[in-house]
């Protein structure tokens, strides 16, 4: 985890801003679903009104209201109110202080109510023994109002409005029933609830609104009004939060894929050839490329949905302590479910996620060899076996994404289902809490809302743990190459090379590959000289190859030493060391560009005319000057709309362009017929003649005139000298000389033939 991370530390600025959008988003994102709540609960159910205290009461209202007050709530109820005709207006606008009035208020101003609709068959018993006119108690107001009856259903019972009664009796009595009253009153809150007790009570507000004129419908509608254009700036601010979050986030992800691009190239790039075998070509591409988009894949989701569930998720928790509701059990059962749903399923497809990364190397290496190879292919008659081991790979990495996609597929319907589970059990409780007055409709969608939120939170983080493990075995592939040092370094106190005369001398040189048990080369002494043109030849196998390899530090020797005027190629710095040096490998490499671009590739300076000449030395010009396009002409990845010929001549002409001190063609007249490969060496003596020159070759016609002929045998210096001592003093070069050429060719007396 801690590989991964470590690649957020260059982008910790935005990181930062990204927590705080996403802080932003949590805040709206968890405030929604309250104003949902409050529309319910208060736009629609209470009409908009949110207080028990009426906005305007009309006067014989407000002295009624006042009779069933002690005296500091008639003092409280007094101040919270302004004479204005023959109404009282509320003057009090802050919430705190109303909703305090609200607590001390409801017992009275609900006694007050429910005295004002009291059912006709309570009249008498609240009469008996009392001396009140018949014509009053006559004459008092009727009205039908809804209840529910004990079966649960709806009925309209005759109440009637008892308050001028109590009026009308001695003060001891008229005490005695109040006191009863609002005894009455408590209990029935008490038995109600606090939400169905305050909704009762923005009933009798809305009541007394209606009877002072106050239009209720237009309260109602500028409340929703409100609430809706607060919910419609919340959503944008959300909006607006979430999609600089992303925009950040897809930055920050980009960022990391670059960094690691850059790292992971600059790397390769120094790595000598032990480095590159040692991970593979095929391995490093996937490295590069399929590893790193997993990361900067995953990072942009660590970004937005790992950072922001616990943010959601612990809101929500926040929230839904804060509805009291007791239903926090059904959270906890819910994110039991899921977590153990999805550890069940990541416990089957983890080890298969592992192995997929390794099968993604192996098609490529496959794909690799195969697209490299179709010639030979094709030659050999062998597309239907290399058809079956493409089939083989890919069969292997089908199945095995197959099988994850098919182990995650259970996912996304086995979270639909738990969550519709999840609110079903909801809903279910909530109407015991409901029906028990100590909740609301709005409440429950808000509860509702709250707990999708923390599951999905949880199953965010757990949807994490899927993508986790494959994006940290990229980002462990991935430190592997970035941590892994070059066995071929410059040392601390390395030099630049200055070269005078460009002589190479092996001084006992021995070699072996790493993890090799025997050397390759065995004590290689010889001295190149500038003017002179030294060939190295042997059987295949011999080792000439790895030895002109070890002159520009593509391996370092393992035995002896090469010097360079003297110097111990070890103590140079590679830069001075290889500026010094055209090299041409055995196998001709062009780059996707122009011929000018290859040219130029050792020399990006060279002016044309260089360019041209070097052309001319390599035998290249008349082919180049046949094109249409002649040096602008286009060259495609690795030089594949050239012939074989004309790459490795290009090759050489981009290594004369180069105006090295020191030359090395390995084996890179092969594809060249003899009167081109004639007139190349020609050109080549007449022009690079104050350079040291090595020629590996496997044609004698090829290097007959070298001043000095190094025969390798099986890593050991077989033979020194030119073509006529080596034919006289040399058996392996005899026999491959007469390989080659006939003896009259080979200019062979008859003591040659003896001494052979």
């Amino acid at each position: 985890m801690g590989k991964l991370f470590k690649n957020f530390l260059p982008h910790w600025k935005s990181v930062l801003l990204i927590i705080l959008l996403l802080c932003v988003q949590a805040t709206c994102d968890l405030a929604l679903p309250q104003y949902t709540s409050n529309i319910i609960d208060t736009g629609i159910q209470n009409n908009g009104v949110e207080h028990v205290l009426p906005e305007r009461i009309t006067a014989d209202e407000y002295k009624y209201a006042v009779v069933f007050m002690t005296e500091s709530e008639q003092k409280d109820f007094a101040d919270a109110y302004k004479a204005d005709g023959k109404y009282y207006t509320l003057k009090i606008k802050d919430e705190k202080k109303l909703n305090k009035l609200d607590n001390e208020l409801i017992v009275p101003i609900m006694t007050d109510f429910q005295t004002s609709r009291l059912p006709v068959s309570s009249l008498k018993e609240m009469t008996a023994g009392q001396q009140i006119p018949e014509e009053l108690i006559n004459g008092l107001k009727h009205k039908k109002i809804e209840t529910e009856d004990e079966n649960g259903d709806i009925a309209m019972i005759d109440c009637v409005d008892v308050r001028p009664v109590l009026l009308m009796m001695n003060k001891s009595d008229q005490n005695k029933a109040m006191a009863q009253m609002r005894k009455t009153t408590e209990k029935e809150l008490d038995a109600m609830g606090a939400d169905t007790m305050k909704s009762s009570g923005i009933a009798y507000a809305v009541e007394m609104d209606k009877l002072a004129g106050v239009d209720v419908n237009a309260i109602q509608m500028d409340y929703l009004w409100i609430a809706g254009l607060r919910m419609v700036v919340v959503a944008l601010v959300l909006t607006a939060a979430g999609v600089f979050a992303g925009f950040f986030a897809a930055r920050v992800g980009a960022g990391v894929g670059r960094n690691l691009r850059t790292k992971i190239f600059k790397k390769v790039i120094s790595f000598s050839n032990a480095e590159i075998d040692k991970f593979s070509t095929a391995s490093l591409i996937t490295r590069s490329t399929n590893d790193i988009q997993q990361i900067q894949f995953v990072s942009v989701i660590l970004l937005r949905m790992v950072l922001y569930a616990p943010i959601i998720g612990v809101g929500g928790i926040i929230k839904v302590a804060g509805t009291g509701a007791e239903m926090a059990w059904v959270i906890a059962v819910a994110v039991g479910a899921i977590m153990v749903s999805m550890l069940t399923l990541v416990l089957i497809a983890m080890p298969k996620f592992k192995r997929m990364q390794t099968l993604v190397d192996k098609i490529n290496l496959v794909s690799r060899e195969i697209l490299t190879g179709i010639p030979v292919i094709r030659a050999f008659v062998r597309e239907e076996e290399e058809e079956k081991r493409f089939d083989e790979a890919n069969v292997a990495l089908t199945k095995t994404t197959l099988f994850t996609n098919r182990v995650m597929t259970f996912m996304m319907p086995l979270m639909t289902f738990l969550m519709n589970i999840v609110s079903v059990l909801i809903v279910w409780v909530a109407s015991g809490h409901i029906n028990d007055g100590n909740m609301q409709v709005g409440e429950m969608t808000a509860f509702i809302t709250y707990s999708m939120q923390i599951i999905i939170s949880f199953l965010m983080l757990t949807m994490m743990s899927i993508l986790l493990p494959r994006a940290v075995v990229a980002a462990g592939r991935i430190d592997e190459v970035i941590k892994t040092e070059s066995s071929i370094t410059d040392l601390k106190n390395a030099y630049d090379l200055k070269t005078d005369n460009g002589i190479i001398e092996f001084k006992n040189v021995g070699f072996r590959y790493p993890g090799a048990e025997e050397n390759v080369l065995n004590n290689i002494s010889f001295t190149a000289k500038p003017g002179e043109n030294t060939a190295i030849i042997g059987s295949t196998g011999s080792g000439k190859s790895t030895l002109v390899n070890l002159i520009p530090r593509l391996y370092d020797v393992t035995e002896g030493s090469i010097t360079i005027d003297g110097n111990d190629i070890r103590d140079i710095t590679m830069k001075s060391l290889r500026d010094e040096i055209g090299y041409v490998p055995q196998k001709g490499i062009l780059f996707s560009g122009t011929i000018e671009s290859n040219l130029r590739f050792g020399n990006s300076n060279a002016p044309r005319e260089e360019l041209e000449k070097a052309a001319q030395i390599a035998q290249a010009r008349e082919f180049i000057d046949s094109k249409p396009d002649k040096y602008e002409s286009e060259i495609s990845q690795g030089g594949t709309n050239v012939s074989g010929g004309q790459k490795q001549r290009l090759a050489i002409a981009r290594a004369i362009a180069k105006n090295p001190r020191i030359y090395i063609f390995d084996d890179s007249f092969s594809a060249l017929d003899m009167k081109t490969d004639k007139e190349l060496r020609k050109e080549l003596a007449e022009n690079v003649k104050d350079s040291t020159v090595i020629i590996v070759a496997q044609r004698i016609s090829t290097i007959m005139d070298a001043q000095q002929i190094i025969v390798l045998d099986e890593g050991r210096v077989a033979g020194r000298g030119t073509h006529k001592e080596l034919l006289k003093t040399c058996g392996a070069y005899l026999e491959i000389a007469k390989s080659q050429l006939s003896e009259e060719e080979l200019g062979l007396g008859e003591e040659a033939e003896n001494n052979g």
